[in-house]
C-alpha cells in the first residue's frame, strides 16, 4: 500500500482552493470547491442518519455532469463504494447490474429512472435525482423523514462552514472505492473492484508527471463512468484545484473542438478517434495534394511547413495545452508518424479498468514513436516471452494499481490474476531496454466505441446468434463502425425455403431488431454475409485475429 490517500488529496484540494470554481457543465455556472464541500457534507449526513455504512454500495447512473461528480465525491469520501453505470445500458441490464452490485441507494438522471421505475430493486432504499438532488422515491420512512430536513441538519452542524471542517473518512487504502462494470449485460459483465490504493496511485502519478496548477481549465468529454475519463479528466485535476468543464451529452468532434477553442484547456485527454478524425478530415486532404507532397520533401521548406501545420493544429485544440494524452485504443500509425514529424505535443498511454486505469505513460517529449509509454512507478510490468525485447508475449503486471478482483466472481478473478499476483492483461507486446512498451496486438476482443466506451463483441454476438437464419457471427470494427460478419444457418434456410437472394433483406430487418435490444453505442452498422464457418481453436473459440484488420 502507498501512504498517500485519495480522500486526503480531495480534502487538501478543497481547503486550498476554497473559492475557485471547480466543476461546471459547459456554458453553465459551476460550483466552487467550497460549494462542493457543502454538498458532500450534506450527503454524508444523509448517509449516516439513514444507516449507510462504510463499504455499502451506492449506484450512480447518469450522463456526465457536475452533479454526477459531486455524488461520486460524496460517496467515495464517506467510505462507501460508488457503482457508476453507463447511461446507455438497456433498462433491464441497468436493473440487473444495480441488483448484482447490492447497491442500497441509487442516484439517477430523471429521464433514466422512468424506464426502470417499475422494476424490482430489493436492496435499494431510495432513489435520488442526479439532475436536482430531490428524492424521487423511497421505501424507507427514515429516509423520507430525514431528506427534507437535510439543510436544517447541515446548518445546525456547520453554522459557518470553514476549511477546518473538511475532514472526511479515515478508511484505509486496502478498501474498495469503486465497482466498475466492464460490460452491459449480466452474462458478460464483471464488476471490477478498484481500491482506494489504486485510485491514489493513479492520482499521485498524474500529479508527479502531468503539470497543472490551481485554476487551470480542463474539458471533460470522455465517459466518466469509465476509469480513464474519471481518473484523468476528473479526479486528478480536481485534486490540483483545476476548473473542469464537463460536456454533458455525448459530444461530436465538432462540439469538442469548439469547447477547446473557448476554454483553452491546459491538458487534453482523448481517445484516438477524435485525433484521427481531425487528421483525416483537416490535415490529410491538404498534405496529400501533389504540390504539398513536393514541398514537404524539400529540406528547409518542409520545416517551415511543419511549423505552420503544428501551429494551426495546436490552435485547433485551444492553443494552451501542455500535451495531449491519447489512450483507450491503438493510435493510427500514419497519423502518429505525421504528428511526430511536425513536433506535435502528443503522447500515447496504456491502461485498463482493472488498474484504475493507468499502466504506462511517458511525456510527449520522452515517448518513443509507436510506444505506449513506460510502466508507472507503482507497477511491475514484464513481457511473458523468452526475449521480451524482440519476441512478442503477453503483458503481465502486478503492484499497487491492480484491482482487488471481480465482485462476486472468484473464478474470473483467478483466471486473470495468478497465484504469484501477476495480472494477465491479455494484451501482446514487447518492451525495450528503457522500458518502453510496444503493444503489438490484443488477445482480448474488446473494441472501443466512437465515444470512448468499451464494447465487448461477445455481448452483441450473443444477441445476433439467437436470430433466425444465423448460425454464428463475429463483430468487428471498420472505420469506427461495428460490422457483423454473419454465417447463415443453411439448414434453417433449407427448411423454410429461403434462398441466398433473400438473405440481405432478412438480415437488414434482423439488424434493426438486434439494435433495438442493444445500447445505442453498441449499434451494428451493417451485416455482412460470411460464406463459411469461422476458423476455430481446439476449444471451439473463433480465431478472431483472422478476421480483423
Amino acid at each position: 500500500m502507498i501512504k498517500e490517500r485519495l480522500i486526503s488529496y480531495i480534502e487538501q484540494s478543497i481547503r486550498q482552493n476554497w473559492d475557485i470554481e471547480a466543476l461546471s457543465n459547459y456554458t453553465e455556472k459551476g460550483y466552487t470547491y467550497k460549494e462542493i464541500a457543502e454538498k458532500i457534507l450534506k450527503f454524508h449526513i444523509l448517509f449516516s442518519e439513514t444507516g449507510i455504512k462504510e463499504g455499502d454500495k451506492i449506484a450512480l447512473v447518469g450522463r456526465n455532469s457536475a452533479n454526477w461528480c459531486v455524488v461520486y465525491l460524496a460517496v467515495v469520501t464517506y467510505g462507501a463504494v460508488i457503482v457508476p453505470l453507463l447511461p446507455d445500458f438497456k433498462p433491464e441490464d441497468m436493473v440487473n447490474l444495480i441488483n448484482h452490485s447490492d447497491s442500497v441507494l441509487l442516484f439517477v438522471d430523471d429521464r433514466l429512472f422512468e424506464p426502470i421505475s417499475g422494476q424490482k430493486l430489493p436492496a435499494v432504499r431510495g432513489v435520488i435525482s442526479v439532475d436536482t438532488f430531490h428524492l424521487i422515491t423511497s421505501d424507507s420512512k427514515n429516509l423520507e423523514k430525514i431528506y427534507p430536513e437535510l439543510d436544517t441538519m447541515f446548518y445546525r452542524k456547520y453554522p459557518v462552514l470553514t476549511r477546518e471542517d473538511i475532514k472526511f473518512s479515515d478508511i484505509t487504502n486496502d478498501k474498495v472505492a469503486v465497482i466498475s462494470y466492464t460490460g452491459g449485460t449480466t452474462g458478460f459483465s464483471k464488476g471490477v473492484m478498484i481500491t482506494h490504493n489504486s485510485l491514489a496511485a493513479n492520482v499521485r502519478f498524474a500529479q508527479n508527471n502531468m503539470p497543472l496548477k490551481p485554476g487551470d481549465p480542463l474539458v471533460s468529454f470522455l465517459p466518466l463512468a469509465h476509469t480513464y475519463g474519471c481518473a484523468f479528466e476528473f479526479l486528478f485535476p480536481f485534486t490540483y484545484g483545476c476548473h473542469i468543464t464537463i460536456l454533458s451529452k455525448t459530444p461530436s468532434p465538432q462540439v469538442i473542438i469548439q469547447a477547446f477553442k473557448e476554454i483553452k484547456p491546459r491538458l487534453i485527454l482523448s481517445v484516438p478517434l477524435v485525433i484521427e478524425k481531425i487528421f483525416k478530415k483537416q490535415l490529410l486532404p491538404v498534405i496529400s495534394k501533389p504540390h504539398m507532397k513536393v514541398l514537404l520533401a524539400i529540406p528547409g521548406i518542409n520545416k517551415i511547413l511543419h511549423k505552420k501545420i503544428r501551429e494551426k493544429l495546436t490552435e485547433t485544440f485551444g492553443g494552451r495545452f501542455h500535451e495531449i494524452v491519447i489512450g483507450g485504443a491503438a493510435f493510427n500509425p500514419e497519423a502518429e508518424r505525421f504528428f511526430r514529424k511536425i513536433g506535435f505535443r502528443y503522447t500515447v498511454g496504456y491502461g485498463m479498468t482493472e488498474c484504475g486505469p493507468l499502466i504506462s505513460y511517458a511525456s510527449w517529449d520522452t515517448t518513443k514513436l509507436g510506444a505506449s509509454g513506460r510502466p508507472v512507478d507503482t507497477l511491475e510490468v514484464k513481457i511473458d516471452s523468452p526475449d521480451p525485447e524482440h519476441e512478442v508475449g503477453e503483458i503481465i503486471l502486478r503492484g499497487e494499481n491492480v484491482m482487488a478482483g471481480y465482485y462476486k466472481n472468484e473464478k474470473a478473478t483467478r483466471e486473470i490474476i495468478d497465484e504469484e499476483g501477476w495480472m494477465h492483461t491479455g494484451d501482446l507486446g514487447v518492451m525495450d531496454k528503457e522500458g518502453n512498451i510496444f503493444i503489438k496486438g490484443r488477445s482480448k476482443s474488446m473494441l472501443l466505441g466512437p465515444s470512448g466506451k468499451n464494447i465487448f463483441p461477445e455481448e452483441i454476438e450473443s444477441v445476433i446468434n439467437n436470430m433466425d437464419y444465423i448460425s454464428e457471427s463475429l463483430v468487428i470494427s471498420e472505420d469506427n463502425k461495428l460490422i457483423a460478419l454473419v454465417y447463415p444457418d443453411y439448414e434453417m434456410m433449407k427448411r423454410d425455403n429461403i434462398t441466398e437472394d433473400q438473405l440481405p433483406g432478412i438480415f437488414e430487418q434482423t439488424r434493426k431488431v438486434v439494435n433495438e435490444r442493444l445500447p445505442e453505442f453498441m449499434a451494428v452498422h451493417k451485416f455482412r454475409l460470411h460464406p463459411e464457418e469461422f476458423a476455430k481453436t481446439p476449444k471451439r473459440s473463433i480465431r478472431r485475429f483472422l478476421y480483423t484488420k
